[in-house]
């Protein structure tokens, strides 16, 4: 099951490592992602990694500003988010795939309960 982990209250400007770990599977056989979502508002695509660390993607919106990447010695996929801002906080998701990776996260079969950002202004 999937878990993540690191979110919390920041300041503008500051800077969050979240953190996507699982007790039962090796997610370095697994296609990766991260979403937010903002009550009211669709989920939204932050950014991904494929099973092998070779095609990463970005949201236009965290572009530059963050970093995902994996630890497989440590069994997790984290996410740098630097430079924060107020339009960051949400609620972030970390998703799972076998085969299917990239921007849509109907495409991923597995879900994380999500970990609460909030940016302060």
């Amino acid at each position: 099951q999937l878990q993540a982990c690191g979110g919390g209250l920041v300041h503008a400007g500051g800077s969050l490592r979240l953190s996507c770990a699982d007790s039962q599977h090796t997610l370095v056989t697994y296609n990766m992602a991260w979403f937010r979502q903002v009550p009211g508002k669709e989920r939204e695509f932050v950014a991904s990694i494929s099973y092998d660390g070779n095609m990463i993607n970005y949201a236009d919106s965290v572009k530059g500003r963050s970093t995902i990447a994996r630890d497989n010695a440590g069994n997790t996929v984290n996410l740098l988010m630097n430079s924060l801002m107020p339009e960051d906080t949400a609620l972030y998701f970390c998703a799972a795939d076998l085969i299917h990776s990239g921007l849509n996260g109907d495409r991923y079969e597995f879900w994380g309960q999500g970990t609460l950002v909030t940016v302060s202004s």
